[in-house]
């Protein structure tokens, strides 16, 4: 049948795509659909046993068939649509009739859990997880899309790994796609178990200060970024999405903004634009204020804080680099502890620690707080990646700073967005904002 053949082609690059023919009595009958969602074994015994029953009893095997479900038009569309809404497919293959039939699910290998790594509000709640037939089932199920393309890949030699590639053939740049398939088509000898093993693959710069991609344990995030004209790999074993490419974009704007009032969508991403300035420009400014330029202060703001630094017993750059290491320290240490007690031991360590070395005169009271307001504010940007980018720019900014002051942070800042605006991904520039297609 000729629309049957069109849909076995659609599904061609689909891993979990199954098309069977299969002899039931003295009938011969076609069977398609997605085992990532249909449980097979169970739902052709489901099938057959009723077709069988017919053929021992007499009775008219297409009259049985046509009520194991609904009969459907013979239209490749309509098919596609029923197979990716997760319904099995069934074709007399004698008189040609279509049946949809409501499948046995599939039961998913590993339970759909909560996020670690990102928080959401008003969103859902289900998170990626290393199973990957589970992450193509909440995939389908935030974007049923006859236009949806998935291929799959095995990479390795010794160690087998498999990665999914998800994509809308219609809004993806055609140039991208291209050298996406390329590299991973002339790749597959290589080991790909972790992002920094698959960046080698795409050739990304290992002194890149910015992320080539994104990683999202949220479907609603990486439908987003799927509906704008990019690409999503799926990793065995890795629990999130990996978007590609990263837009500068990714650091305002999250799914979850959708659901609210496009006034406090705006205020939102001015808090989080607020935020990345904020974290970027304060330790440099404070050092460039104190040790540099002094003058440009008010005369009582500038004696306060220089009574605030009278016992320090070093300059301005040695006492922020000081306090901002113990700041990293505590991040990590956050990250690395048990969560039972982590949040706690930091909190109360930060407390104490803070507490200490003012009295003891080793920093002065505005640089705590000019550098937990950096901290806080550093942690308002959408995305791990692009936090650890802008603590890393922080300490550029900073040195430039401690040499020129206000010059040196406004020098800073200019080759910051000269850099950023050199930075491509695929040919894509990171500055576009939303969309990767077209200049």
């Amino acid at each position: 049948m000729a629309a049957m053949d069109e849909v076995n082609a659609h599904f061609s690059s689909y891993p979990d795509f199954v098309y069977q023919k299969l002899q039931i009595a003295s009938d011969t009958f076609t069977f398609a659909g997605l085992k990532s969602l249909i449980n097979f074994p169970q739902t052709i015994y489901m099938v057959r046993d009723p077709l069988l029953s017919a053929a021992i009893n007499s009775l008219e095997p297409l009259d049985i068939f046509t009520g194991l479900g609904q009969a459907i038009s013979v239209d490749t569309n309509k098919i596609i649509s029923e197979i990716t809404d997760g319904m099995l497919i069934a074709v007399h293959d004698a008189s040609g009739k279509v049946v949809s039939i409501y499948p046995v699910p599939q039961p998913s290998s590993r339970s759909i859990s909560l996020p670690n790594m990102e928080n959401n509000v008003g969103g859902s709640n289900s998170a990626f997880n290393e199973d990957l037939n589970s992450n193509l089932i909440l995939l389908r199920s935030h974007l049923n899309d006859n236009d949806l393309r998935i291929k799959s890949y095995t990479f390795g030699s010794h160690k087998k790994n498999t990665v999914m590639l998800c994509y809308l053939e219609q809004t993806i740049d055609p140039t991208l796609l291209g050298t996406l398939t390329q590299k991973l088509e002339a790749n597959q000898q290589t080991e790909i178990s972790n992002l920094k093993e698959l960046s080698s693959v795409f050739q990304f710069s290992n002194l890149s200060l910015v992320t080539h991609y994104m990683t999202h344990e949220l479907p609603q995030n990486a439908v987003r970024a799927i509906k704008n004209g990019r690409a999503v790999l799926f990793i065995e074993r890795l629990p999130f999405a990996i978007i590609l490419p990263s837009l500068v974009s990714d650091m305002f704007i999250t799914e979850d903004d959708m659901n609210y009032p496009s006034v406090f969508t705006w205020m939102l991403k001015s808090l989080r634009i607020i935020g990345s300035l904020t974290t970027l420009i304060f330790p440099g400014l404070y050092v460039a204020l104190v040790s540099v330029n002094p003058d440009v202060l008010r005369f009582e703001l500038a004696h306060s804080i220089a009574r605030s630094r009278l016992d320090v017993p070093y300059p301005a750059i040695i006492e922020a680099l000081l306090l901002l290491g113990i700041m990293e320290l505590i991040m990590e240490a956050i990250i690395r502890l048990p969560s039972s007690i982590g949040p706690t031991v930091t909190m109360v360590g930060g407390i104490v620690l803070g507490q200490a070395v003012v009295e003891a005169k080793l920093v002065s009271n505005l640089l705590i707080i000019v550098l937990a307001a950096a901290t806080i504010a550093n942690a308002t940007v959408v995305g791990f990646q692009n936090s650890y980018t802008l603590r890393l720019f922080k300490y550029l900014l900073l040195i430039l700073a401690a040499f020129l002051g206000v010059l040196g942070l406004l020098s800073g800042l200019v080759i910051l967005c000269a850099y950023l605006a050199g930075v491509r991904t695929f040919g894509i520039p990171y500055l576009q904002l939303i969309r990767p297609k077209g200049e």
